[in-house]
């Protein structure tokens, strides 16, 4: 198998130089693996966080009179970017749109609820067993994301806590309860009470918080502070509606905005403030928004490519790795990308340029859409990178060296885009 090509200027990232086309030259391989990169790739992981701390926020749910259970009339409506149906059978107004300053100073806005137009829906149980089996989240795991953010939208409507982000947190931590084979019962408790899960970062650190405990790995501090009941009984950690609430509590605290980049930053580091968390949790929120926005089953190929992308955030860049292919640690980007679809069922060229060359192009005058390719660099000459975009104007990538696998924004001015191209059509 060939060696990456992932020689690309500083367009993303904290890069800051380029790197000469080599193609899977031996010796410059040999030249490239003395790169130092643990430290650093650290320090870019939390760097590119800061920046990209803004994404679709404005998925939140605004002030709702409806609940879990009452049916659906003829006239009500389902705001397909809040994803909940409106009581009043009018499209809920916009949630703010937030701006935050990329790396570069570019500012970076999330979509609002204006880009998708309102549609009639079903009842709230049934859209969220729906979108539940679109994103493969355990439906009663679901209902406890949304019934907590609506109770925070009455509580607390200035926070603008969106269904995202807990399940973004959910799978991150535990998969939505279901680490170790486990599974969440009918009352919202876990089949076997979970204690720390244990996390490493890619150089063998423990990352996980110390005691975490119950499907959203809560801290005892956060449990202390912010635990609730969604029943009013006794809080149980190991209970998924009352963690989701407490999560959503403790995100919301201190009067935050999460419809601000700052805010949202500011609340997901209360619960983990890791910068894998928050990378994944990113990624992860932006994949579900962007399902939950469109209102359409994803391609499971797709949404198999992003998942697997997702779980290597952290990963350290490395010349013309595979994963774990021959040993090695990292990716690079088309590397990245192979492995991604590879995973889907989906066999890809192994490099930037011959992977552009080689799938159907999205037209220029398109948005990319969840699980196309996001290419760099010139088509008739050479193309140097690619990441899997996620939605949200944002990709995963592997950027460069000293650099992880992370969440990138796929613009910015002054780039070399060249395009993007979808595998799956």
């Amino acid at each position: 198998m060939t060696a990456g090509d992932d020689d690309r200027t500083a367009e993303h990232g904290d890069a800051t130089h380029a790197h000469p086309v080599d193609d899977g030259d031996p010796a410059a391989e040999g030249e490239r693996d003395r790169t130092p990169r643990h430290r650093t790739v650290l320090i870019a992981v939390v760097s590119t966080v800061v920046a990209l701390a803004v994404f679709a926020v404005a998925l939140g749910f605004g002030p709702r009179e409806a609940d879990l259970t009452p049916a659906a009339t003829d006239d009500e409506r389902t705001d397909i970017a809040t994803g909940i149906p409106s009581a009043t059978g009018s499209a809920a107004p916009d949630a703010p749109r937030a701006t935050t300053a990329s790396a570069t100073g570019a500012p970076t806005t999330p979509p609002g609820a204006s880009d998708a137009p309102p549609a009639s829906g079903p009842r709230f149980e049934d859209w969220v067993d729906e979108v539940a089996g679109w994103l493969n989240i355990p439906r009663r795991a679901m209902h406890a994301y949304a019934a907590a953010t609506v109770t925070l939208s009455d509580e607390q409507p200035q926070c603008n806590l969106s269904w995202v982000t807990l399940a973004g947190v959910g799978r991150t931590v535990s998969d939505h309860g279901r680490t170790g084979d486990r599974a969440i019962t009918d009352d919202g408790t876990v089949s076997d009470p979970i204690g720390t899960i244990e996390v490493r970062d890619f150089e063998g650190t423990v990352v996980s918080r110390p005691g975490a405990a119950g499907p959203m790995q809560l801290a005892p501090r956060v449990w202390r502070e912010w635990r609730a009941s969604a029943t009013h009984e006794t809080p149980d950690i190991q209970d998924l509606d009352d963690a989701a609430l407490t999560a959503g509590r403790a995100l919301c605290a201190d009067g935050r905005d999460l419809a601000d980049g700052d805010g949202w930053l500011a609340g997901v580091s209360a619960l983990h403030d890791e910068p894998l968390f928050l990378h994944r949790t990113l990624a992860t929120a932006n994949v579900y928004g962007t399902v939950g926005r469109d209102g359409d089953e994803p391609d499971p190929a797709v949404l198999d490519a992003v998942l697997f992308a997702i779980d290597k955030i952290g990963l350290p860049y490395v010349w013309g790795g595979n994963g774990l292919e021959r040993g090695d640690q990292g990716f690079d980007c088309s590397g990245l990308t192979t492995a991604a679809y590879g995973e889907a069922g989906i066999d890809l060229l192994r490099t930037a340029h011959t992977q552009y060359h080689s799938i159907t192009p999205v037209p220029a005058d398109e948005q990319p859409r969840l699980g196309d390719l996001v290419f760099y660099g010139e088509p008739e000459t050479k193309i140097h990178h690619v990441g899997l975009y996620i939605g949200n104007r944002q990709m995963i990538d592997a950027p460069t060296f000293g650099q992880a696998v992370q969440v990138h924004n796929y613009r910015k001015p002054g780039d070399n885009y060249a395009g993007a191209g979808r595998p799956t059509a």
